[in-house]
């Protein structure tokens, strides 16, 4: 079901509550339209407060969550080009042809992190890139072992950024594959047409209907619910994780 969810767009995903809101909100004004409105306080009005109570917490939760998780990609983003700056520098200080192969393996795997940041990394192009991925480290690795066994002074300095950045990669994949639980998102789905139904009821009987509140309820609710999955979106959508930091290492790196 995560999965499911990842692939939607943020917009069609908003767009579906907007119509199920208002859906349930005309099934709620033509129910209410069979009952007489009461005189005096009708104690269902504290229904509708606590729904809508209920809808607004869960609209702040959703959001700080995956505003949260965003800030947390584009930190591991940092994290990495960090690692990335200080392996290049280590490799700088070696030898030739060791420095040359490095430098050159490890502009190739900046190059390749660019190109793939703005993709969507699902099943089998995910694991494809993984591969990818994996295959470079190798031959990281490779290059690092061959210049230790040649006697290079700085064999732990050079080790430690190695796996400085391999640990980094493995931070960033992790905060990329993070969503929004399908269970909150079927519980914000409920919360937002409970109130809908129970606004439009409530307008039915009372024989008043209140199109442009109704509405501008329902779109603001629609713009928050867009906003909180367009930041649960890392590869696509209006708001991105930038990638300034490693474009930066890779002007840095350039020859």
């Amino acid at each position: 079901m995560d999965s499911i969810i990842a692939r939607v767009d943020a917009w069609l995903i908003a767009l579906a509550f907007a119509v199920a809101m208002l859906a349930c909100w005309s099934l709620g004004w033509r129910r209410g339209r069979h009952f007489s409105a009461e005189s005096g306080e009708d104690p269902g009005t504290k229904f509708i407060d606590g729904s809508v109570a209920i809808l607004g917490l869960l609209l702040a939760f959703t959001f700080a969550m995956s505003l949260g998780r965003h800030d947390h990609r584009r930190l591991t983003v940092v994290d990495e080009s960090n690692a990335i700056g200080d392996f290049y520098t280590c490799a700088s200080l070696l030898k030739e042809p060791y420095r040359s192969r490095l430098q050159t393996v490890i502009r190739d795997y900046t190059q390749n992190l660019l190109d793939t940041s703005q993709e969507p990394l699902l099943e089998v192009k995910e694991k494809e890139t993984i591969k990818r991925w994996l295959a470079i480290y190798d031959r990281m690795t490779e290059i690092v072992n061959e210049a230790i066994a040649a006697g290079t002074p700085i064999a732990v300095p050079l080790t430690n950024t190695l796996n400085d950045v391999t640990s980094s990669s493995g931070s960033r994949l992790a905060a990329y594959r993070e969503r929004l639980p399908w269970s909150i998102v079927l519980l914000l789905f409920l919360s937002s047409i409970a109130p809908s139904f129970l606004i439009g009821e409530k307008q039915g009987a009372s024989h008043k209907v209140h199109l442009l509140g109704s509405f501008s309820f329902i779109v603001l609710v629609a713009l928050v619910i867009f906003v909180t999955f367009d930041l649960n979106q890392p590869h696509r959508g209006l708001i991105r994780v930038s990638q300034d930091s490693l474009e930066v290492v890779t002007h840095s790196m350039a020859k």
